[in-house]
């Protein structure tokens, strides 16, 4: 059976047992009502994913794997802020009307900084680290720019992600300050393990381990029933991915190379709520 089943599973069991309610305090996500988004909560969710065992994506229901890859090139690749780049609607709601999210996600992997090996974004920067310097202890990148945050539409949820290399294995860990754990958790795992697995075919190494650290994992009260009756589906053998190993350069990455195979999951959930 998929891990990554398991470790939802256990997850969303432990948040819905033992976790926090905001019920009577004040919120700022709503739902399209306006009726408050009330969540359950738990501090300080740690998850590890190893890449050698198996391609995380959950079979307790399908995981658009392109699209959250699409999104991932979308911010880390094509380095862009609007919306326009991007081929699925879900940053429709923070959007102005040229279709431009303001100096959030690509706009902060596209500044240039000064580094003792050139000026260069922060992607370019791990990439020639990851190239030159694979031992090095200072492979990461930060995309919460406090100077830049009131011309953000949205703050970074997902915001920092530090590269660490032990013999020829990538491992990273990606930190996130909030995650609404039905819309978007295995989302956020899918697309960082693929980016893991590019960078790591691109600089000679083999993907490792996925370290996500979540601050503030939580279910909507929306989505309680939800997420009930998702945890008790049966669960499926992870599906089988590979890379088109003909591609050396990270730019060169599409979603086309992506090939998913044995894929057996779940029904879709439709029709789920949004809290804005």
């Amino acid at each position: 059976m998929s891990k990554a089943d398991q470790l939802f599973v256990t997850m969303c069991g432990n948040i819905l047992e033992h976790g926090f309610s905001s019920e009577g305090q004040t919120v700022r996500a709503k739902w399209e009502d306006g009726t408050p988004a009330h969540t359950i909560k738990t501090f300080g969710v740690v998850n590890r994913y190893d890449l050698q065992e198996e391609f995380p994506a959950l079979t307790l229901r399908p995981t658009a794997i392109k699209s959250a890859v699409d999104e991932i090139l979308w911010i880390w690749q094509k380095k862009s802020n609007n919306i326009n780049d991007l081929k699925s609607r879900i940053w429709d709601e923070w959007a102005d009307e040229e279709g431009s999210i303001g100096k959030a996600y690509g706009y902060q992997m596209g500044v240039k900084y000064k580094f003792p090996h050139g000026e260069m974004d922060q992607v370019d920067n791990v990439l020639w680290q990851l190239r030159h310097t694979p031992y090095s202890r200072r492979i990461m990148t930060n995309i919460y720019n406090f100077s830049d945050l009131m011309e953000m539409g949205l703050e970074p949820c997902a915001y920092s992600m530090t590269f660490n290399v032990t013999g020829n294995k990538l491992n990273a860990i990606l930190n996130q300050r909030s995650q609404d754990i039905l819309t978007a958790n295995n989302w956020n795992v899918v697309q960082y393990s693929v980016l893991i697995h590019m960078f790591a075919q691109v600089s000679g190494l083999v993907p490792g381990e996925l370290v996500h650290v979540i601050a503030d994992a939580h279910i909507y009260d929306r989505h309680v029933p939800v997420i009930k009756e998702l945890i008790q589906r049966p669960q499926y053998p992870a599906p089988k991915f590979t890379l088109n190993p003909d591609i050396k350069d990270f730019y060169d990455f599409t979603v086309d190379d992506l090939k998913i195979e044995d894929y057996q999951k779940n029904p879709q959930i439709k029709n789920i709520p949004v809290a804005i």
